[in-house]
Parts: C-alpha cells; structure tokens; sequence
C-alpha cells in the first residue's frame, strides 16, 4: 500500500493528466488503463486515488469489474482547481 506522500502524488499526477489531456474538457475522458501506463501506478493504487478524487467532486469514473476505473473524467470543480493552478503559475 502507498505512503501518504505516495497517495498524494498519485492524485496530483491523475489531476494534472486529465487536465492535459483533455485541455479542459469535461466531455472528454481518459481510460483508466492510459492513467495507470502512462503514469505508472499501481492498479490498485489508482483506485484509490480515484476514489479520492471522487469523493472530492474532482473527478468522474466509470468503473469496470474489479473496481477498476474504465473511463476517467474532470469535472467542473475539477477544471476549475486546475485552471486556478494554472493561473498561479
């Protein structure tokens, strides 16, 4: 199991390549297989971290068998906190 800090990361990092990936478009997702490749966390980690997010209101998840994130999008909230980020440079 991941270390807060560990936790922390992997949220960020979800966050940041949702953003980027989707520049801003809360019609647009990111496969939760991509998420994990790409930024290589562990499956079970990458749930975690979505449910996280989800509780937050940051993010939208289509879950697949397994509790594993099929499909994985920003929300308003979630654009919004990363669009303030972005303001701050």
């Amino acid at each position: 199991m991941a270390t807060l800090r560990e936790r922390k990361i992997y949220r960020d990092k979800i966050l940041h390549a949702l953003y980027e990936a989707t520049e801003g478009n809360r019609l647009l997702g990111v496969t939760g297989a991509k998420l994990r490749d790409d930024l290589v966390i562990p499956e079970r980690d990458l749930a975690a971290a979505c449910t996280y997010l989800v509780g937050e209101g940051l993010i939208v998840v289509d879950w697949a068998t397994g509790n594993t994130p099929a499909m994985v999008s920003l929300t308003h909230q979630g654009i919004r906190l990363m669009e303030a980020e972005e303001e701050r440079g």
